[in-house]
């Protein structure tokens, strides 16, 4: 006979059935619900990240944390390599994937530079651009037809860049600067990206933006190296497992769900930056930069949202990738 239970309460899984796993739980949540959390997730990485840069800058330069970053990341990263062996790197596009982790290390020193001496909530703000600027290269790069819609929001993301520096209302300083031409230079990199998607697999091209940033970046570190303590190392670890992590989250994200639909979330970003640069800098945001960072989003996720729309509308003529 079955035991007597008090009443109201009941059984949560059927007899002989297993209780559901986290697995289970979040398979059971809609893409969309699932391509949200990984974007919340990720703003959160990247967010930390920012404030340990500008952390850690105290006593290291932003050359030689931009190296440990990297350095760590493909320790992060190494056991998704393992999966693949030797197989991951099979390309005949060095060159393409070289010149990609050029650009790249050069925003990373760039923005890392740009953390060391600006509030980290201006940085951030300024640097939600990159996909505005990107934009604007795949029309000069890539051919590509922008309609007056596009282009209205790609001059609203200018409009909220104006927003956060007041240009003859205050001076432009130095990092945001640096902070806009990372953005550029990033925006260049997801141009290259695009380009390597037709023939590359992401696993491939994350494999060697890996390698190579840390590779590359130990160059310029080598000018300004000084050995860290123990303690900076492993905030320097720590770095390098929220960046890679958080990038993972970013990618999955945006395979789970329209980019649409997730990246207005990437305006999180700038809350949990303003969050903890105020409880670790003292830094707190003015009125301008929450206004422009909010129009630069806003400006990013239509661009997102029209690109997908494009997208979808020119899959049935594309070739089929191998």
């Amino acid at each position: 006979m079955d035991r007597l239970r008090p009443e109201g309460e009941r059984e949560t899984t059927e007899p002989g059935q297993p209780a559901p796993t986290v697995r289970g739980l979040w398979s059971g949540l809609a893409p969309v619900t699932r391509g949200i959390l990984l974007m919340m997730a990720s703003t959160l990485g990247f967010a930390a990240m920012h404030v340990l840069v500008r952390y850690v800058s105290a006593e290291l330069h932003p050359f030689q944390i931009a190296f440990f970053r990297n350095a760590f990341g493909v320790v992060v990263f190494l056991p998704f390599m393992l999966q693949t062996g030797l197989a991951v790197f099979h390309t005949r596009r060095f060159g393409l994937h070289g010149f990609r982790a050029l650009l790249n290390v050069a925003a990373m020193l760039c923005f890392f530079s740009a953390l060391s001496m600006t509030p980290v909530a201006q940085v951030t703000a300024l640097a939600f651009t990159a996909p505005v600027f990107a934009a604007v290269l795949s029309v000069l790069l890539l051919g590509e037809r922008v309609h007056v819609r596009r282009w209205s929001a790609i001059l609203l993301g200018f409009l909220g860049t104006l927003v956060v520096l007041r240009p003859g209302f205050q001076s432009i300083d130095l990092g945001s600067l640096l902070t806009l031409v990372s953005a550029v230079l990033w925006a260049a990199t997801m141009i290259v990206i695009r380009v390597l998607g037709r023939s590359e697999s992401s696993l491939t091209i994350t494999a060697y933006m890996n390698v190579l940033l840390a590779a590359l970046s130990f160059l310029p570190a080598l000018l300004v190296w000084q050995t860290p303590s123990l303690a900076t190392l492993l905030w320097l670890l720590l770095i390098g497992i929220l960046g890679t992590l958080a990038q993972i989250a970013l990618a999955q994200s945006l395979k789970e769900a329209e980019p649409g639909a997730v990246m207005p979330f990437d305006f999180l970003k700038l809350i949990w930056v303003a969050i903890l640069g105020y409880l670790l800098f003292a830094e707190l945001p003015d009125a301008f930069i929450w206004l422009g960072g909010a129009i630069i989003v806003l400006s990013t996720s239509y661009i997102a949202y029209r690109e997908s729309r494009l997208r979808k509308r020119r899959a049935p003529q594309d070739p089929p990738q191998m």
